[in-house]
């Protein structure tokens, strides 16, 4: 039989039961609540993960259909303006293929029928040409192998041979090279580091190469020749960051790097940057240099590696940038991306309706159809168009993330992207006031994509010395693709000419803006 309980008959200690009750409601109550956002952030990581293992790869946005033709239904009317129409026009197929480029060499084949086959067949006449018709072919030939014997013909006195004891010999010096008793030639070390840095082809697939070639070339040797090429242009890295440092826009962005002899710490290769993104409107020059740090992700590296720089830095969300007497700005494609993976993290059938993450995309897309609007204009023309069409978009976002911040889950993936975009938006919005910025730093992420891509074939770096030599290597590749110039070309022509230059000389001639 179950004992009853009578309520106290003091309003005093009633009240405080009261009070204890409603304090356990309030209680449980919170606990289901985060309970209820553990659960849906576990579900959209779970979504999320889906997303990443089997759904597309880009983060561009799937066409809507009708979708961005009529207002929000899951937000307020207030907190809601009505969204961009898209439209889209498809572009006709072109008929044919282009054709070969003619600074190729040309072979011409002529295939002619007999000449006892040159009559009439029907009356005996000769038969004469009317036309031809000629249609052209590519044909591939395979890389050669040759070696190159130098003579140096000496020359001595023969009276002083037979009246002095010490004949003068008279002959011309060998030719200067980066590797002087070495059968290496620039082309040949050229070859070797644009096929790892710039094709990601490891030193012991490129062995297997040169072994069917019919040369024996280990991938000991080639690490070796790798090692005394960046120690010799080391001057011209030191002037390439000296013209790095005299910019007054650059971008940065880091990513790991497995070394062994660091043991299980991660290693971190920084690029830094300069060169705008839209052509024809920046006459700066374009660099892209590699910093390797041992071990370390911290904010001393980027601190002295921009020691005395003072202008714009274009950088993610990470807090090592905030030490250095840089002006920082945003990146909007990080931004953006946040709001693609919360889109992945939605339920399927809310993926089809308007709601909050589609409509943050939508000005997103609104933003950057204004910058591709922009492609080669000055930057007077970018500042003054940005203020005009640009900036109130941002307003409006702003309002807009002000008053969802507080309707959303903060562990949400959509929550996430919200307060992000809040934290940052001081230096999101910055690119709006200096036509010399970019709207993301797509660019540092270009820069550092062909050291991901090769990264995943050679796997790691063996010592410290080995990642400072590639990060060099790395530098000098990326900085001829960002100047136009083709990088084994280039890289060659520096080889020659950098051991011609005395110690302390000028190195400006092989900058790849000032060399031809």
């Amino acid at each position: 039989m179950l004992e009853s309980h009578s309520l106290p008959s003091d309003i005093s200690e009633l009240q405080s039961m009261l009070f204890e009750f409603s304090d356990k409601i309030h209680a449980l109550q919170s606990e289901l609540e985060e309970s209820e956002a553990r659960y849906q952030a576990l579900l959209e990581e779970i979504r999320l993960a889906r997303h990443h293992r089997f759904g597309r790869s880009s983060e561009a946005s799937p066409d809507q259909g009708d979708l961005f033709n009529e207002a929000e239904q899951e937000c307020d009317e207030e907190d809601k303006p009505e969204l961009e129409t898209v439209t889209y026009e498809r572009k006709k197929p072109s008929k044919g293929r282009p054709p070969l480029p003619s600074h190729l060499p040309r072979e011409e084949v002529i295939l002619d029928i007999p000449d006892k086959e040159k009559s009439c067949a029907c009356c005996g006449h000769e038969l004469h040409k009317m036309g031809e018709e000629r249609s052209e072919k590519l044909e591939f030939i395979p890389a050669k192998l040759l070696v190159k014997e130098f003579v140096r013909p000496k020359y001595s006195c023969r009276h002083c041979e037979q009246t002095q004891t010490q004949v003068k010999i008279v002959m011309v010096p060998p030719e200067p090279a980066i590797i002087p008793k070495g059968i290496a030639t620039p082309s040949l070390l050229a070859q070797i580091i644009t096929n790892k840095f710039h094709y990601a082809l490891p030193l012991y697939r490129q062995e297997s190469v040169f072994t069917r070639l019919g040369i024996a070339l280990s991938r000991q040797t080639m690490s070796q020749w790798l090692m005394k090429c960046a120690e010799a242009l080391a001057p011209l890295m030191a002037l390439l960051k000296a013209e790095l440092l005299k910019q007054g826009v650059l971008f940065a962005d880091e990513t790991t790097l497995n070394v062994l002899d660091n043991g299980r710490a991660k290693s971190y290769i920084w690029v830094y940057g300069c060169g705008s993104d839209r052509d024809g409107s920046n006459e700066s020059p374009s660099i892209v240099l590699f910093d390797y740090q041992d071990g370390s992700r911290g904010a001393h590296c980027p601190v002295n590696y921009l020691q005395g720089f003072q202008g714009y830095l274009q950088v993610d969300g990470y807090q090592a940038y905030e030490d250095t007497d840089a002006t920082l700005v945003g990146c909007l494609a990080h931004a953006r991306r946040k709001f693609v993976e919360a889109e992945k993290c939605l339920p399927s059938n809310a993926k089809k309706k308007p709601g909050k993450v589609q409509w943050a995309l939508s000005q997103f897309k609104k933003l950057y159809k204004i910058e591709r609007l922009l492609k080669g204009a000055s930057p007077e023309e970018v500042v003054e168009k940005r203020q005009q069409d640009a900036l109130p978009i941002l307003k409006e976002f702003k309002v807009w993330l002000d008053k969802s911040v507080s309707q959303v889950l903060p562990k949400s993936k959509l929550g996430e992207a919200i307060r992000y975009c809040l934290n940052q938006w001081t230096k999101l919005i910055r690119y709006v006031d200096d036509g010399r910025l970019s709207i993301d730093n797509n660019r540092a992420e270009r820069s550092v994509r062909p050291f991901a891509v090769g990264r995943k074939n050679w796997l790691f770096a063996k010592t410290h010395s080995g990642a400072e030599a590639s990060a060099m290597l790395y530098s000098l590749v990326e900085t001829a693709k960002a100047n136009g110039r083709e990088p084994y070309e280039y890289i060659e022509y520096v080889l020659r000419e950098l051991p011609r230059i005395e110690p302390g000389g000028d190195y400006s001639v092989l900058l790849p803006w000032n060399s031809s």
